[in-house]
């Protein structure tokens, strides 16, 4: 045996069950939230979330960097999938008016009317095969987890 596998602490049964779990759980909901958006609105779960995140800015705007960050997405692949949103109608670019350099994406009128669509079917689908699946005291601990592991990888 190599060194590192005689000190690595391998997962219990349990341990592998839940991280199984959630792997493929996870990965399946993110497929059928997707296709629904797909099939129903034309819009992938990544534009969904953007148009959110933009929707809920004061002025409809944010700076690209901050969106890149909010979204978890590489700026280079958020810069290539704004382009493809820009190609929609449903977003724009502009300048930073503070100064000039940063570049900001804003939600345009018919993105906020391809979102006001998409919604219903999002959070039906989430309440489907999530929300309705468990009890709030599980809905609690989710939450709970996920902000443990989010804040300890974020400030990583």
């Amino acid at each position: 045996m190599l060194p590192a596998q005689q000190e690595t602490p391998w997962l219990t049964p349990a341990e592998m069950r839940a991280w199984r779990g959630y792997m493929d759980g996870n990965q399946r909901l993110m497929e059928v939230l997707n296709r629904e958006l797909q099939d129903s609105h034309d819009l992938s779960l990544a534009d969904y979330r953007i148009l959110v995140m933009l929707s809920e800015a004061p002025d409809g705007s944010t700076r690209m960097s901050d969106l890149a960050d909010g979204v978890l997405s590489s700026r280079s692949r958020l810069t290539h999938q704004i382009r493809r949103m820009e190609s929609q109608g449903i977003v724009e670019r502009t300048t930073c008016a503070e100064d000039g350099r940063g570049v900001l994406a804003q939600i345009t009128d018919e993105g906020r009317r391809r979102l006001a669509a998409a919604a219903p079917t999002h959070v039906a689908g989430v309440r489907k095969n999530l929300v309705d699946l468990l009890t709030p005291n599980e809905l609690e601990v989710l939450a709970d987890v996920f902000s443990k592991v989010d804040a300890a990888i974020g400030d990583r």
